[in-house]
């Protein structure tokens, strides 16, 4: 998920940000705090691709378009902002577990799309943030409780609340992935990076030293999420307790990419939100912030491993501006001394930020043996006869089996990691070893 003007044709990528001109209205008086406080405000541009016929589709073919419905009427009889925070983060909690459930073969499958697809959770999520945004409550609701609604009801649909560990006999593995992005060139795209996510979530693998539980996240494909700090929200609690981690988006065609150094640059690609950044990825402290970091990850055994179709590349290539230097230079063999970053193996755009991010934190936390980096999957690709976002249809059996087949071998890497990554021996406390599913 790297798409610079140089990695844009790496990863078949592609995307184009939206310029809005408004011109020609006056603007309206500016209302007054007790006129705008707790009113409903206006949709974002992700909730607002809702309104095409894709989107529609894949909630009513997974049953999903329920849960905003309910969610409404459970909203509207919220009588005080406790009540309603506990409808949202109870809903929002729900569909995250239903979108896990249903990816591993648990309960109705609700439809008849198939199971292993991403798109449901997305869209729902977006469903119940659009009821939500557009709710009037009975009785008084700062922009500041609006606020923290909205945030809730992210946390607790992408996993984030939910990550639990059993006791110290087990390995613990945290496995990151994404929302669909590019949405605008093809609406009805997914992320096999997010499906592996509700694939592996809480599921155990097996290894020869013994077995290894896996918990997982999800994380918004939007720049400014990043910049307020979500990615270290989520992983600063977590690095110290676990013995592996990595983050996992979605890459090149037809091949996995263990990406060796990650940059601090942003590239400047549009995110979800129609919104590009450019410049040093920004971070606490950036007066000690280096220009790259490094997989911990076993990349030598991922990329022997027979682990599926797919070959596994090391992937040590970066763009860098060379100390003294003023034009960017791409190296295939990581970074020279003093460089400045601007691309990372995974690019400059989100994938390679939540590498990065990750990374950092594993250093500043004095964790640098923790084994941890970032996995590009395969583009996951429609049939050959359903390519045409036009006229195209929301799935087709090709577009279902490369799914599995990523899904699959992104397991299996994940249980190779696993396998070759020594029991840390930090045990949880007594509370948190009886804090399990």
């Amino acid at each position: 998920m790297t798409p610079s003007p140089s990695a844009t044709t790496r990863l078949g990528l592609g995307g184009v940000a939206l310029l809005l001109v408004l011109a020609g209205s006056a603007l309206p008086a500016a209302a007054s705090p007790a006129d705008t406080a707790g009113a409903p405000t206006a949709t974002t541009v992700e909730e607002q691709r809702l309104e095409r016929t894709a989107p529609r589709e894949i909630l009513r073919r997974s049953g999903f378009d329920s849960f905003a419905p309910r969610f409404e009427r459970a909203l509207r009889g919220s009588g005080d902002y406790a009540q309603a925070e506990r409808t949202v983060t109870r809903h929002a909690s729900a569909l995250w577990r239903r979108a896990v459930d249903r990816a591993q073969g648990r309960g109705p499958a609700t439809g008849d799309l198939s199971r292993g697809d991403d798109r449901p959770l997305y869209w729902a999520r977006l469903a119940l943030s659009t009821e939500l945004r557009a709710w009037t409550p009975r009785f008084e609701l700062s922009d500041q409780q609006r606020t923290a609604l909205h945030t809730a009801l992210e946390t607790s649909s992408r996993g984030q609340d939910d990550i639990r560990f059993p006791g110290h006999r087990v390995k613990r593995v945290l496995v990151t992935g994404f929302d669909p992005f590019t949405l605008d060139r093809d609406v009805r795209i997914g992320n096999p990076s997010g499906a592996s996510a509700l694939a592996l979530d809480g599921t155990l693998v097996r290894t020869a030293d013994g077995p290894a539980r896996i918990e997982t996240v999800v994380f918004p494909v939007r720049w400014a999420d990043f910049a307020e700090g979500e990615v270290e929200r989520v992983l600063a609690r977590q690095l110290p307790r676990l013995d592996l981690f990595t983050t996992v988006s979605q890459g090149r065609q037809g091949r996995f990419d263990v990406e060796r150094t990650n940059g601090a640059w942003r590239g400047g690609f549009p995110d979800n939100e129609n919104t590009a950044s450019t410049g040093t990825v920004p971070v606490d402290d950036p007066g000690s912030q280096p220009q790259w970091t490094t997989t911990t990850l076993p990349y030598r055994q991922l990329t022997a491993a027979d682990s599926g179709r797919f070959p596994v590349y090391d992937n040590t290539q970066v763009t860098e501006i060379p100390a003294g230097g003023t034009q960017p230079v791409t190296r295939p063999d990581g970074p020279t001394p003093g460089s400045a970053a601007r691309a990372g193996g995974g690019g400059d755009y989100l994938s390679n930020e939540i590498a990065y991010r990750a990374t950092l934190l594993r250093d500043r936390l004095g964790l640098p043996d923790l084994p941890g980096g970032h996995l590009h999957t395969p583009v996951l690709q429609f049939g050959a006869e359903n390519t045409d976002p036009r006229t195209g249809t929301v799935t087709d059996p090709d577009f279902e089996r490369n799914r599995a087949d990523i899904v699959g071998q992104v397991r299996e890497l994940v249980r190779t990691a696993a396998a070759n990554t020594p029991r840390r021996g930090q045990g949880l406390s007594r509370r948190e070893s009886r804090d399990t599913p």
